[in-house]
C-alpha cells in the first residue's frame, strides 16, 4: 500500500466509523461483505445506484467548479494569512495578549494555551497514552487470572449459531464467560480510577450512582420516567451550586462553630478537601455521567415494560453474536444483566468516563458479550492515525495563530478590519471544534482498543456544514443519537405531518436544545445560545416549505442556486449562534457584527464573503452528492 492509498483510507468514513458507510439495521457480517466488493462491481452498477440514489451527475469537471476552485485557492491562503497576521509580534495590539502564551516546542514559536478546557486535555496527553496502553495489558492479566480454573477462553467472544437466534450449549457459555469477566474488570479497574481522579470525592459520586439506580429498581414502574428526569436534571443544578459539596461546607453545616470558639469544626472536611485526587472538580467531568444514569434507568424501564414469554431476539430469528447496531441498542438486555455492578462498570466505563462518546446500557451489555465485528486492528491503528495528524494540526493552529488569547484578552475591536474580525471569529469556531474532537476521538480510541465500539462524535469538520438540522445530526453525533432517543422520540418527535406536526416538532426541538444549554452549564449565555440554535432552525424549516424539492424536479440548477443562497443565511447564523454559546459571548459578538457592518468598506466584505460562502456552499452540495453516488446518505 503507498503512502497515498494509505492516507486515503486514514480519512474514509469507514475508518471513521462504519455506522457512516452501512446501514444502522445491517448486521456486521452483511458490511464486510459489501466492502469488500471489488472497483469492477461498483463501476458495472454505477448508472443504476446513481439512479436509485437520486443522486446527479458529477459536477468536478464542469466549468462553474473551476471557477469555485479558483475562488478556494484565492480565498483559503488568504484566510490563514489574515488570522496568522494578526498573531505576530509586530501586530500593535500584539503586547495587550502576549502573557497568554507559553513557550512553543516549535522553534521561534510561542504557543496558545490560554484555553483551559482544552490545556487540561493537552498537558495531560501524555498520561493519558500510558493509562491507554496499560488498561488492556492489565486486562489481559486478569483474563488470565479469571480463566486459570476455568479453562481457555475465547478472547474475542465470537461464537457459531445456527442463524436463527439460537447459540449451541457451549457457545453460549463461552460468550457468557467473556460478558462476566470483562465487566468484573471494569468494575474494579473503573473503581480505582474514580479514586485517582477524585479522591475522596468519589464517594459523592458514588452516591449519587445508588440513589439513581434505587430510583429505576425499587421505585413503581409508572414513576421511573418522571423520577429520573427531576432526580438527574436536580442533580445537574445542585452540583452547580453546592460547588461539588465540599466537605469542608459539610463540616461546617454538621458542626457549626460558636463564637469564639478556636476549635476549628471544618478541620476534617479542609483535610478531605485536600486529596481530591488528580481532578478535584469532579462536578465539572459528571454532565457528561448524568447521560448514562439516564440511559440505564430508561433501557431498564423499557425492558420492564415488553411483555409476552418469548424474548425479541426470538421473535426475530436474530443472530446474536452478530446484531446489527440498532439491534444493539433497542433490543434489552438480560434481567439480570440489570445489576448494579454492572450499573456501576457501565456508568463509570474508563475509556468513556471524562468525555464519552455516549454508548447505551444496552450497547454496551451487548458489546461486552461478542466484540463487534466493526473492531478490526487495520482499522483501529488507521482511527489512531488520523487521531495524532488532527493532534498535529491543533498543534500547529495554536503555535501560528493566536486567536484565543486575543479573544481572551478583550480587545478594542474597532482596530481591526472587518476581514480581520471576521477571521478571528471563524478561527475562534475552529479552536472549539478542534479542542472538542481530540478528546472525544483520543477517547474513543481508547475504547476501540478495548473492543468496544461507540459512535463517533464528529462527522464532518465545522468548515463542511451548511445545514443547521445537518450540523446538530453530525456534531457531537453519539449526544445527538442520545437527544432523539431518550427525549425527542418520547415527546412525540415529527411523527405528525402538516403544519401542526412542523409547530410540535419545532417545540420539542426547543425543549431538546434548553435541555443541552442546561447540560453544557447553568449560565444564561448558554440558554441563550439554546434559544438562538432553536430560532435558526426555523428559517430552515420554513424556506422547506416555500421551495419544496418535489416541485422543483424541473428546475434543479436554479433550485440548488436558491438553496445556495439559504446555505449562506444559514452558516452566518450558525457561526453567531456557537460564537455567543462557546467563544466571545453576545458582548464581543456585538463587537464583531459593528465593526463589519459599520463601515460601507466593511458591508462591502460582507458581501464579498457572503460570495465565498455561496462557493463553499456548492462544493459541500456537491460532496453529498458524491457521497450518494457512492451509495452513502450521511443526512448531514
Amino acid at each position: 500500500m503507498s503512502a497515498l492509498e494509505f492516507l486515503g483510507k486514514v480519512y474514509s468514513l469507514d475508518t471513521l466509523d462504519t455506522r457512516f458507510t452501512t446501514s444502522s439495521r445491517t448486521p456486521p457480517s452483511a458490511t464486510n461483505a459489501a466492502r469488500s466488493t471489488g472497483k469492477e462491481s461498483r463501476d458495472e452498477r454505477g448508472s443504476q445506484k446513481l439512479q436509485d440514489s437520486g443522486a446527479s451527475p458529477s459536477k468536478w469537471k464542469t466549468p462553474e467548479f473551476f471557477y469555485h476552485y479558483l475562488v478556494f485557492l484565492i480565498a483559503v491562503p488568504c484566510m490563514f494569512y489574515t488570522v496568522y497576521n494578526v498573531s505576530q509580534p509586530w501586530n500593535p495590539e500584539y503586547s495587550k495578549f502576549e502573557s497568554l502564551l507559553s513557550a512553543g516546542w516549535i522553534p521561534g514559536r510561542k504557543v496558545d494555551n490560554s484555553d483551559a478546557q482544552y490545556a487540561s486535555f493537552r498537558d495531560n496527553v501524555p498520561y493519558l497514552f500510558v493509562v491507554m496502553a496499560l488498561h488492556p495489558l492489565l486486562r489481559r492479566a486478569f483474563d488470565a487470572m479469571y480463566g486459570s480454573s476455568n479453562g481457555k477462553k475465547d478472547h474475542n467472544g465470537h461464537t457459531m449459531s445456527n442463524g436463527r437466534g439460537a447459540e449451541s450449549p457451549v457457545s453460549h457459555m463461552k460468550a457468557d464467560e467473556r460478558q462476566e469477566r470483562r465487566l468484573s474488570f471494569d468494575f474494579i479497574f473503573n473503581l480505582c480510577f474514580l479514586v485517582a481522579l477524585h479522591g475522596f470525592s468519589a464517594p459523592k459520586v458514588l452516591v449519587i450512582l445508588y440513589i439513581n439506580f434505587l430510583l429505576a429498581t425499587k421505585l413503581d414502574r409508572r414513576y421511573i420516567p418522571a423520577a429520573t428526569w427531576i432526580f438527574n436534571i436536580g442533580i445537574l443544578f445542585a452540583n452547580e451550586l453546592g460547588q461539588g459539596y465540599r466537605y469542608s461546607m459539610i463540616a461546617n453545616i454538621l458542626l457549626p462553630e460558636k463564637a469564639g470558639d478556636a476549635k476549628d469544626s471544618g478541620g476534617w472536611g479542609s483535610f478531605l478537601d485536600g486529596y481530591g485526587g488528580l481532578i478535584p472538580r469532579w462536578e465539572v467531568l459528571f454532565n457528561i455521567t448524568v447521560l448514562r444514569l439516564i440511559s440505564f434507568n430508561f433501557d431498564y424501564y423499557w425492558a420492564r415494560n415488553r411483555s409476552g414469554s418469548n424474548s425479541p431476539v426470538e421473535k426475530k430469528q436474530l443472530d446474536v453474536s452478530n446484531l446489527s447496531e440498532r439491534d444493539r441498542v433497542d433490543l434489552p438486555a438480560k434481567a439480570q444483566d440489570y445489576s448494579f455492578r454492572n450499573y456501576l462498570a457501565y456508568a463509570l466505563y474508563a475509556p468513556l468516563y471524562l468525555a464519552g462518546p455516549i454508548l447505551t446500557f444496552n450497547d454496551y451489555i451487548s458489546q461486552q458479550r461478542y466484540t463487534p465485528k466493526s473492531i478490526t486492528q487495520k482499522r483501529t491503528i488507521a482511527y489512531g492515525v488520523r487521531f495524532l495528524l488532527a493532534l498535529l494540526a491543533m498543534e500547529l493552529m495554536i503555535h501560528y495563530i493566536y486567536v484565543v488569547a486575543i479573544s481572551k484578552a478583550q480587545p478594542a475591536w474597532e482596530v481591526y478590519s472587518p476581514l480581520q474580525l471576521s477571521m478571528l471569529g471563524y478561527f475562534n469556531l475552529h479552536h472549539i471544534w478542534l479542542k472538542l474532537l481530540l478528546p472525544w476521538r483520543f477517547f474513543r480510541l481508547w475504547a476501540l482498543v478495548d473492543c468496544i465500539d461507540p459512535p463517533e462524535n464528529v462527522v464532518r469538520c465545522m468548515s463542511d456544514n451548511y445545514s443547521a438540522f445537518g450540523f446538530w445530526r453530525g456534531w457531537h453525533r453519539s449526544y445527538n443519537r442520545w437527544l432523539i432517543r431518550y427525549i425527542y422520540i418520547p415527546l412525540g418527535g415529527s411523527s405528525l405531518k402538516g403544519a401542526w406536526g412542523t409547530v410540535r416538532s419545532m417545540v420539542n426541538l426547543f425543549v431538546v436544545f434548553s435541555f443541552v444549554a442546561m447540560w453544557h452549564d447553568i449560565q444564561l449565555r448558554l440558554l441563550v445560545w439554546g434559544w438562538l440554535i432553536s430560532l435558526f432552525i426555523l428559517p430552515e424549516v420554513i424556506a422547506g416549505f416555500l421551495f419544496p424539492k418535489s416541485k422543483w424536479q424541473g428546475h434543479k440548477e436554479a433550485y440548488r442556486v436558491i438553496c445556495g443562497i439559504g446555505a449562506v443565511g444559514n452558516i452566518l447564523m450558525m457561526m453567531s449562534a456557537n460564537l455567543v454559546g462557546f467563544a466571545v459571548g453576545l458582548d464581543g459578538l456585538q463587537g464583531l457584527v459593528q465593526g463589519i457592518v459599520g463601515s460601507w468598506s466593511g458591508l462591502g466584505f460582507l458581501f464579498a464573503a457572503c460570495c465565498a460562502l455561496f462557493t463553499g456552499a456548492q462544493v459541500m452540495f456537491e460532496l453529498r452528492q458524491q457521497e450518494l453516488r457512492d451509495g452513502i446518505n450521511m443526512k448531514c
